[in-house]
């Protein structure tokens, strides 16, 4: 693991997260907060499943790391989303 894999990763989940906050309004937990779990699922989802990923690319390690950091800092956002009580 190399500083270029957890920039890629960081900043695909950071792009990720605001993606999945602009999309559903409704469930957006604001900027700063889906950025922190962009980063967090971007993080975590780059290390497990970067390699996989990769192999369903043709190989190409950035392109797979960055897609499943993409994917899963969207996802825990839109997760802790949905069990953020409803505004009164």
């Amino acid at each position: 693991m190399d500083l270029t894999t957890i920039l890629t990763q960081l900043i695909a989940g950071a792009v990720g997260g605001n993606a999945a906050g602009l999309l559903n309004k409704a469930k957006s937990l604001g900027p700063l907060l889906n950025t922190v779990l962009g980063i967090i699922g971007g993080v975590g989802g780059g290390q497990l499943l970067g390699g996989p990923v990769a192999g369903m690319l043709g190989g190409n390690a950035t392109a797979g790391n960055a897609t499943s950091a993409a994917v899963i800092g969207a996802l825990l956002p839109l997760v802790v989303g949905m069990f953020k009580k409803p505004a009164a």
